[in-house]
């Protein structure tokens, strides 16, 4: 897609590592740390080219939430809630040298929004609103939150993201996925969150290939659904409806084993998603009005070869083991064949100088 530099305010950049990674969280929390993600600074997109403070603030408001399809009268309760336990909420992210678990905030805090613009009045150049915050605690307002529950007063939320979080969302430059704020307006489920936005990170092959184990890991039900039916009823169906009927997407998912096959008598252990724009959007796209984003995978040619010939040289011997450490054996690119095979084709397509140990076209001749 074609983001306009309009609408960067609105764009979210994720390390594909973290798209993997396992966590829960509610629908409110998700909501609350993608629209701060979107205020991030975009890397060289951004004015801000400098790198990022990890103690910066961000603010979430009303009219955030009330973007993501929350109902205005609701929302004060929305952000109350989406700040009760997200201080805990943990996530788990496989790196080349281990998984690494962390939090995913430093602190969060929400207030009426009345005494916010005061404040920042009162202290236009405090760093990081320190004083602020000190007035906040002084006037006791961060102690008399159950009493703005009661009322329908405006608040919003404060929230600094935990350091080693930082790397997976600022200034990335290889290896992430984009997609629009916007694109998950009115999403009522944290599946289909984080199945829309793994989606996404395969939007240039149209469908997603993954072991029910390390899907179950990354949504965190490790010990939830263990019945594939209610896997199904409870995660799948409800998020793919979702999906069709709020996002620019169709999707539709298939459970089979390990060779793709399924029915009476196979044990269902893979499940593929495959998905397409909705007519509209390629309506919209025959007539000029959008193009694929320069970020994304689709956009590049490798030496002039097709995504066939990219797969024939992923799948080489020679290519599989002069490039297996790009991935970790617990990822889904190493997993799987299917799963290593779209990893590499993307990463080709992205970055071809990371595969410099030979000409590429070389692969095509075993």
């Amino acid at each position: 897609m074609d983001y306009e530099k309009s609408d960067e305010k609105d764009l979210i950049t994720l390390n594909n590592d973290m798209i993997r990674a396992s966590y829960k969280l509610s629908v409110n929390e998700i909501r609350l740390i993608l629209i701060a993600i979107a205020q991030m600074p975009k890397g060289e997109k951004d004015k801000e080219s400098v790198p990022l403070d990890p103690m910066k603030p961000y603010y979430i408001t009303k009219a955030d939430f009330i973007r993501l399809g929350v109902e205005p009268n609701n929302v004060a309760r929305e952000i109350r809630s989406a700040c009760s336990d997200l201080l805990d909420r943990k996530i788990f992210i496989d790196t080349p040298i281990g998984v690494l678990g962390t939090h995913w905030v430093h602190n969060i805090l929400h207030f009426k929004t009345d005494i916010f613009e005061e404040l920042k009045r009162k202290y236009p150049n405090s760093k990081y609103d320190d004083d602020f915050i000190r007035q906040l605690r002084k006037h006791n307002l961060l102690d008399s939150l159950p009493m703005i529950a009661k009322s329908d007063d405006n608040i919003m939320a404060r929230i600094i993201f935990h350091a080693d979080i930082i790397p997976y969302i600022s200034e990335l430059r290889q290896h992430f996925t984009q997609l629009k704020l916007d694109e998950m307006a009115g999403f009522s489920s944290f599946y289909s969150f984080r199945i829309y936005i793994m989606m996404m990170q395969w939007r240039d092959t149209g469908f997603v290939i993954s072991t029910l184990a390390a899907f179950r890991e990354m949504l965190d039900l490790t010990d939830k659904y263990d019945a594939v039916k209610d896997l199904r009823k409870r995660v799948l169906d409800v998020a793919i409806d979702e999906i069709n009927e709020k996002s620019l997407y169709t999707a539709s998912y298939s459970l089979t084993d390990k060779n793709g096959k399924s029915g009476k008598g196979f044990k269902l252990t893979h499940l593929k998603i495959k998905f397409k724009p909705k007519a509209k959007i390629i309506k919209s796209k025959a007539k000029g009005k959008t193009e694929r984003d320069a970020n994304t995978a689709d956009m590049f040619t490798v030496d002039g070869l097709n995504d066939k010939q990219l797969g024939r040289i992923a799948r080489n011997p020679a290519f599989m083991a002069e490039y297996n450490h790009l991935v970790s054996p617990t990822s889904l690119a190493g997993q799987s064949q299917q799963g290593w095979e779209l990893e590499m084709v993307n990463r080709l397509k992205k970055d071809a100088s990371q595969f410099s140990k030979r000409p590429i076209r070389e692969y095509l001749e075993y």
